[in-house]
């Protein structure tokens, strides 16, 4: 995974409450084990509307998505997390978020902040003034920074803060005590090898 430690970058406002995964990646989207590719179908029902948030040109390139309560609940899809990451969005920020949606995010790489309600309105009438309006979301001090520099602040459970920071996914953590796992392994007896 890429290290996450600090992101400035334009946001795009998605207020809806209860987006949920089949809303992010619909199901007919699931057919490959790849994580490239589902960018091009993230939302693809809600783009059929004309003026989706994401398909207007100010939001191009948006690599932060302010949401309404409730965000990815549904179903667990890992797919959800690897189609925003596809797309470029790299942070959601919303005042909650599915479980599952959330783990699934954190374990490949995509920051979901929560934030009060308050502030999360606060940042969507930042990101509706479109690319003016740079938001800065920093890990290391765990704040996110209005384009008028109000620092909000957001905790982070701290393993996961530290496995974002230095990039690792679940497999990459573990290899960080290869050293003790190869001592523990030379010292075990093997008796299948006499």
């Amino acid at each position: 995974m890429t290290p996450f430690t600090r992101l400035t970058a334009a946001a795009a406002p998605l207020g809806q409450a209860n987006v949920d995964t089949d809303q992010i990646i619909p199901a007919r989207f699931l057919k490959t084990i790849e994580r490239t590719g589902l960018g091009r179908h993230l939302f693809a029902d809600l783009r059929r509307d004309s003026g989706f948030v994401l398909d207007q040109p100010r939001y191009a390139g948006a690599k932060i998505l302010v949401a309404g309560d409730n965000f990815g609940c549904g179903s667990s899809r890992e797919h959800a997390s690897w189609a925003l990451l596809d797309h470029g969005i790299a942070c959601v920020i919303a005042p909650s978020f599915g479980d599952i949606f959330a783990n699934n995010a954190l374990k490949n790489g995509l920051l979901p902040i929560v934030l009060p309600r308050a502030a999360c309105e606060a940042l969507m009438e930042d990101a509706r003034r479109g690319p003016n309006a740079m938001i800065e979301v920093d890990l290391e001090r765990q704040v996110v920074v209005r384009p008028d520099g109000e620092a909000i602040a957001f905790t982070l459970d701290p393993l996961r803060r530290r496995m974002l920071l230095e990039g690792l996914d679940d497999i990459g953590l573990t290899l960080t005590h290869a050293a003790a796992i190869d001592a523990y392994e030379a010292r075990r007896p093997q008796p299948w090898a006499a």
